[in-house]
């Protein structure tokens, strides 16, 4: 458990920053674009992003997996012949998705624009498209050279590379937009184009720093490679059938999340223009897809850096049939990530209307859908990591029928919610859909592993009791601010977010220290540290 806690450790602080700045750069490229335009930018991204899941193909955990595994019989020299191969076709990979992706840009526009009183036009959604396309040349030889290092147990390169190509994406993105407007008096729509773009400024950047650690690491990888010990001299057409069906999984995966938002943005105008509300439309599907997604997709970063970490993990257990060892990772990944993400959304939800306004502005229709849509990230989380599980014992067909399955019940649903219940309709049938396919993947895992754990489900109890004890303090302090200053500016809502932030950490931190529980799920150092503090 050491090696998954301390990779698991270092991929989600690095996912951490990288979201934390993801969400930082938000209200000032909000307030130099504005609202309306928010929805355009979200417009080029979401299908950026399922090119891009496809493009790769899985890569990063695919090769991982791939690596772990031969690496754990001593044959190091599969691994370096993928990935000395790889890269090139990695990198035709890549350009041929950006050409798919800016000669679609048209087509996918003309899918989006439902009524001729909505905000933006055809042209402008497509030229957004056709920019944010460039990206897809450089990510994909990114992404097979992450999933090597981690194959070795290197988790350093993957976090600090997507970090770096974060910090790097930000700058270009807020300096170009903010020339563009407040300087040379640009349209915003220049500026959004530009935004896009800078994912492909960004990538080079992770690309510089994955170059440095390949230089740093190569005689480590070069002395192993000569220990290897042959495994019976795999042909490419071989390594490429086992890393596409590993790959085939990841694919949906990393789809997952951007395949419910496409469904959105591919419905959501139609479903509004039924009921009359085609001029607001792109503003509340902003709201979604963009604004509050960005927010509520933070605790989930915990469960991608288990994922990442759980699945060479638990290939090597399940290679090796160490069963304990498997299922103990399995209960406690379970648990660390109720007891992380359990109490952030729920405070997300309760402070919605001072985070809403001070990250965006006072608005009560982003405040009421950041509420809704909060405890989804749950689902987002658990759906991630049960599929990780289930790639690492090679049941990965299930992903794709569990994936479809709440895609489709998603795709059935949503017009009628949407027309019924508008925004919340549509995070209500997400909703529906990610616990669909929950379900069948825990099916899978019970079954194949004969899975049960008391354990985990009274674990589970006493983290939602700790939780509800955390949000009534919360709730208590939130009304007497409230009380204090009944419409507080942005500044004086973002006092109000940190003190009950602060109040609510204490009281779950103070909590599960004194009865015991986060010494248990954290480990060494949070015992000694609850020892320092007499508990």
């Amino acid at each position: 458990m050491s090696s998954l806690m301390k990779g698991t450790a270092i991929l989600t602080i690095g996912m951490f920053l990288s979201k934390v700045l993801g969400l930082v750069y938000i209200f000032p490229f909000y307030a130099i674009i504005g609202q309306e335009n928010v929805a355009l930018y979200s417009y080029a991204y979401i299908p950026y992003t399922i090119m891009l899941s496809v493009a790769i193909s899985g890569a990063p955990i695919a090769v991982s997996k791939f690596v772990s595994k031969y690496n754990s019989i001593g044959d190091y020299e599969s691994g370096r012949k993928l990935v000395k191969s790889g890269l090139l076709i990695m990198t035709i990979t890549g350009f041929l998705s950006f050409l798919i992706l800016y000669l679609l840009a048209t087509p996918i526009a003309h899918l989006v624009i439902k009524d001729e009183e909505q905000i933006f036009s055809v042209a402008q959604i497509a030229s957004v498209i056709r920019w944010v396309s460039f990206a897809l040349i450089v990510v994909p030889f990114m992404s097979l050279a992450r999933g090597f290092f981690q194959g070795y147990d290197h988790m350093k390169p993957t976090a600090i590379s997507q970090l770096i190509e974060q910090i790097v994406r930000i700058i270009a993105l807020l300096v170009g937009s903010f020339l563009i407007i407040k300087v040379f008096g640009g349209l915003a729509e220049t500026a959004v184009s530009f935004a896009v773009f800078s994912a492909f400024i960004g990538a080079l950047g992770g690309l510089v720093i994955l170059y440095y650690y390949w230089n740093r690491l190569k005689p480590e990888f070069d002395l192993k490679l000569a220990q290897s010990v042959s495994s019976g001299k795999l042909s490419y057409k071989e390594i490429y059938s086992e890393v596409i069906r590993y790959s085939i999984p990841f694919v949906f995966v990393g789809v997952a999340n951007p395949l419910f938002q496409l469904v959105d943005m591919l419905t959501f105008n139609t479903a509004m223009a039924n009921i009359g509300l085609s001029k607001v439309t792109d503003i509340y599907l902003g709201m979604l897809n963009f604004n509050t997604h960005k927010i509520v997709i933070i605790p989930v970063m915990l469960a991608t850096g288990f994922s990442m970490a759980l699945v060479p993990t638990i290939t090597q257990y399940y290679t090796k049939k160490e069963h304990g060892s498997l299922i103990n990772a399995m209960d406690k990944t379970y648990q660390i990530l109720l007891f992380i993400t359990l109490p952030a959304v729920v405070g997300i939800s309760l402070l919605s209307t001072d985070l809403y306004h001070v990250l965006y502005s006072n608005s009560a229709a982003g405040a009421s859908i950041l509420a809704t849509y909060a405890p989804v990230a749950i689902l987002f989380a658990f759906f991630q990591v049960t599929a990780a599980l289930l790639q690492g014992i090679d049941y990965q067909k299930w992903i794709v029928l569990s994936l479809l399955t709440g895609i489709l019940i998603k795709l059935a649903i949503n017009i009628p919610l949407i027309e019924a219940m508008q925004t919340k309709g549509a995070i209500l049938a997400t909703a529906i859909g990610y616990m669909v396919s929950i379900t069948i993947n825990m099916l899978v895992l019970k079954k194949a592993l004969d899975y049960r754990s008391k354990l985990v489900i009274r674990r589970s109890i006493l983290i939602i009791v700790l939780t509800v004890v955390m949000a009534a303090f919360v709730i208590v302090v939130h009304k007497g601010l409230t009380l204090i200053v009944p419409d507080p500016s942005k500044g004086l809502a973002l006092i109000n977010v940190v003190i009950c932030s602060c109040v609510g950490g204490v009281v779950y931190a103070f909590l599960s220290l004194r009865i015991g529980l986060a010494q248990k799920l954290l480990g060494e150092r949070i015992t000694r540290i609850s020892r320092k503090l007499g508990m």
